[in-house]
C-alpha cells in the first residue's frame, strides 16, 4: 500500500548523509519513518552525541520555529526514510490540527526535561554513576521499546564522550551491567533490559556515599 504522506513529503537517505549542520539556517524539519539519525554538537575540538533518534521522532523543528541557526548536526546512521516538512507546511499543519500542535509541544517539553537531566548528570562527581544515569536518560527520552527491553541507538563510546568520562570507565560499567543482565551491547546500540532495575542498582551503589561519605 502506498503512503500518500511519503509520496508528497518523503525522502530516502543513505548512512553518512548530513541532514543539516550546526550553525546553518534551518528551513525544514524531518520526521523519521524508518532508520536512525545521530544528533551531535561540537564541544571544543570534538563532537558529542546528544541523541540518536529513531522512527516516530522528529528533528530540526527548533530552527524553523524560532528562526535561529541549527544548534546541532544531524547525520544519518542507517538507511533512513523521512518526511521533509517546510516551515510554511508546518504552520498550516499546526493551525489545522490541534493534535499535531499538542504532540509538538509535548515532544519539546520532553526534550527540555532531557536537557536539564543531562546538566544534572554532568554535575555528578562519580564517573561510573554518570554513565549509568546517561543510559537511563537515553532510555527514557529516546529509547525504542522492544520485547526484550529498551533499545538505545547509541554506544558506550558515545556515552563516555557525552558525560566526560574515560572510555575505559564506560567499558567497565558496561561489562558490570552485562554481568548483571541489565544491559546488552548490540551492533551500534545498547539494549537496557530493565530501567527500574538499573536505577535501583545505581541507588544501591550510592548508599555508602550517602551514609558514610559525610562527616
Amino acid at each position: 500500500m502506498s503512503d500518500p504522506l511519503f509520496a508528497r513529503f518523503g525522502r530516502e537517505y543513505p548512512p553518512g548523509e548530513v541532514l543539516f549542520r550546526e550553525g546553518e539556517a534551518g528551513e525544514v524539519m524531518f520526521v523519521i519513518q524508518s532508520g536512525a539519525v545521530r544528533i551531535s554538537k561540537a564541544v571544543g575540538s570534538e563532537g558529542k552525541v546528544l541523541a540518536v533518534l529513531g522512527p516516530g521522532e522528529f528533528l530540526g523543528e527548533m530552527a524553523i520555529l524560532n528562526g535561529k541557526p541549527r544548534t546541532a548536526t544531524a547525520t544519518v546512521v542507517e538507511p533512513t526514510r523521512c518526511l521533509v516538512i517546510e516551515a510554511r507546511t508546518l504552520e498550516q499543519m499546526v493551525a489545522r490540527n490541534a493534535e499535531i500542535a499538542l504532540r509538538l509541544i509535548k515532544k519539546l517539553a520532553k526534550r527540555l526535561d532531557s536537557a536539564d537531566t543531562l546538566v544534572e548528570i554532568l554535575m555528578h562527581k562519580d564517573p561510573k554513576a554518570r554513565v549509568m544515569l546517561a543510559l537511563a536518560r537515553h532510555a527514557d527520552a529516546f529509547g525504542e521499546h522492544t520485547d526484550d527491553g529498551i533499545r538505545i541507538r547509541t554506544t558506550a563510546a558515545d556515552i563516555a564522550r557525552e558525560v566526560d568520562v574515560a572510555q575505559e570507565v564506560a567499558d567497565e560499567v558496561m561489562r558490570q551491567l552485562h554481568r548483571l543482565r541489565l544491559v546488552t551491547e548490540e551492533a551500534g546500540s545498547l539494549l537496557v533490559a530493565d530501567v527500574d532495575r538499573l536505577q535501583d542498582f545505581l541507588e544501591f551503589l550510592e548508599m555508602p556515599q550517602k551514609f558514610g561519605g559525610e562527616s
